[in-house]
């Protein structure tokens, strides 16, 4: 049934065009601000909810030919330094890439040296992480302070709502409170944005 949907997703962008693309491009970025929104108003649904979210936005996207948000699309790798679980991550990974990013999931409770090694090879646009404990801020300045200059880093977890200073004494870019803050700065991730902790 995908194999069926995706070629005739194709079909329609070849008969229509770009302009075609571009509208359904447009809605997308409705859909994910409107979710973002709403989720910030009323909070979020449970991991079931944001899995289904997701996949209905992803089965929309497959219908309509769109495959993301830019023409040539952005990059994120994802690690952990102190998460053995890394479900913060896995959200992270359906939002990032229902919006149009590749993703590439690094592993869970690596080192800085394995962390800045891949950046270096792969030059993302950003750096997920989540961090649930306040020793891991040394190991993160050594990740922010040897980062490829377009890299950015984005992280979520506990010690954000705990210490609200602690992503800006980390070389933190952006601290994202949840699953609707994360959505809203990858809205608008090439604009600066400031930490929602504050």
């Amino acid at each position: 049934m995908q194999i069926l949907q995706n070629r005739y997703s194709r079909s329609l962008v070849e008969i229509k065009g770009v302009n075609y693309i571009s509208d359904y491009k447009k809605q997308l970025w409705k859909k994910l601000d409107e979710l973002s929104k709403k989720w910030q108003s009323t909070g979020l649904p449970s991991r079931s909810g944001l899995e289904k979210t997701a996949g209905d936005l992803h089965e929309w996207k497959v219908i309509t030919g769109v495959s993301g948000l830019w023409d040539k699309p952005p990059l994120m790798l994802t690690a952990t330094l102190d998460d053995g679980l890394g479900h913060g991550l896995e959200v992270i990974r359906m939002f990032s890439e229902t919006a149009g990013f590749e993703t590439i999931e690094l592993g869970l409770l690596l080192t800085p040296e394995k962390i800045i090694t891949a950046c270096k090879r792969y030059q993302p646009d950003l750096l997920g992480l989540t961090v649930l404990q306040f020793d891991s801020e040394e190991d993160i300045l050594m990740i922010s302070g040897n980062l490829p200059s377009k890299t950015k880093i984005i992280a979520g977890g506990p010690v954000f709502t705990a210490d609200r200073e602690f992503a800006a004494r980390a070389g933190i870019h952006f601290a994202a409170k949840n699953a609707a803050f994360f959505i809203q700065y990858l809205l608008q991730f090439e604009k600066k944005v400031t930490n929602n902790y504050k």
